[in-house]
């Protein structure tokens, strides 16, 4: 992993983060920050960057494995807890104002280093930012995540039928992207058959399939790291005339969500667009959730597609997913999501499985 990725180019821009928020050090203990910044891929680890010095704290199990990662970084050891050694570091280091995660640092770990640390100032510094611009390594391992994903997708539809259960074809859609190559899910599987694809994140259950029902199932691979999101919505044997009404209706905003992703734009508008056309078919109290998401080393990343976006221009290379879907209490769900690459001009839909109406 270390070697396809310009590290010097990333701490570069960390500097700058630094620099602009002028503190003597930064602590970064997010561990999905730890990896994009260093190479290491363990937890229960944190970095400590100061003006002339990098650090990875770490223990004794990681020990080898972070000497072959993170070769930029001093290697410092910790066997009495992670955090003591932390406060260690930072009085040897002599800094009186640390940057650190807050979003992500708990109250009882930011107490201890208060309490340890008199006199330190903290400075609540946001990091995930630096990672929404994907570089060629990174989109070429979420484009590898994506293959995995559609190989998947293609295998399960031999296994979809009456009377299989929600939880079965989850384990098969995991155990499938793993022989593909992924390492792991990319998040929880999620498979909601019938009345349960109302539910927007409806996991798995011992729910059989019926004929006649939509099933729902929104999944993902890990391959080098980085993640993939694909949904797709199929009916188990023929639809019905509803069915297909809402099936149409959610893909149609699923392209047009495609043709309009792209550079320049900001996440709220993009959304705004795209709830308008599922409004104007008559159902926009319907589609209960944001159109989309960063996706790269964690499944849920920054810029959102939503009402509440902060993403006030997409830039080339930024990854998210355009994922719209219509939930109707006792009737069912639909949702078609593609994992997305933003380019100066129409976007690229990395997930390539058929979006036509799948009747089995």
């Amino acid at each position: 992993m270390t070697k396809q990725f310009d590290f010097g180019g990333r701490l570069a821009s960390l500097y700058e983060k630094f620099f602009a928020e002028e503190v003597d050090a930064l602590l970064i203990t997010k561990i999905p920050n730890v990896t994009y910044f260093s190479g290491f891929t363990g937890d229960s680890s944190a970095l400590f960057i100061g003006r002339n010095f990098l650090k990875l704290i770490t223990d004794g199990r990681y020990t080898a494995q972070a000497i072959t990662q993170a070769k930029n970084f001093t290697l410092v050891e910790q066997t009495e807890g992670l955090y003591k050694k932390i406060v260690d570091e930072i009085k040897l280091s002599g800094c009186k104002k640390i940057g650190f995660e807050g979003l992500v640092m708990t109250v009882a770990e930011y107490s201890y280093l208060k309490k340890e640390l008199d006199g330190v100032e903290f400075k609540s510094i946001e990091l995930d930012s630096l990672r929404q611009v994907k570089d060629a390594a990174e989109i070429n391992l979420i484009r590898t995540a994506c293959e995995i994903a559609d190989d998947a997708f293609k295998k399960i539809l031999e296994v979809i039928k009456p009377g299989v259960h929600e939880v079965e074809v989850a384990a098969e859609l995991e155990y499938f992207m793993r022989r593909f190559g992924s390492e792991k899910a990319a998040f929880t599987t999620i498979v909601a058959s019938g009345w349960r694809g109302s539910l927007p994140h409806g996991t798995a259950s011992e729910k059989k399939f019926c004929a006649g029902e939509l099933v729902t199932m929104d999944f993902g691979a890990t391959y080098g790291g980085y993640r993939s999101d694909i949904t797709r919505t199929i009916c188990v044997g023929k639809a019905s005339n509803e069915q297909k009404k809402i099936y149409n209706a959610v893909l149609d905003a699923q392209l047009y969500g495609l043709e309009i992703i792209t550079a320049g734009k900001g996440g709220k508008a993009i959304d705004e667009a795209v709830r308008e056309r599922l409004t104007n078919a008559g159902y926009e109290k319907f589609f209960v959730h944001g159109l989309g998401h960063g996706v790269g080393l964690e499944i849920h990343e920054e810029p959102r597609l939503s009402k509440l976006s902060k993403c006030e221009s997409l830039l080339p290379n930024m990854i998210v997913t355009d994922e719209p879907g219509i939930y109707i209490e006792n009737f069912g769900g639909v949702r078609i999501e593609d994992t997305v690459l933003v380019t100066s001009g129409k976007a690229e839909a990395l997930t390539r499985s058929p979006k036509n109406l799948i009747e089995l």
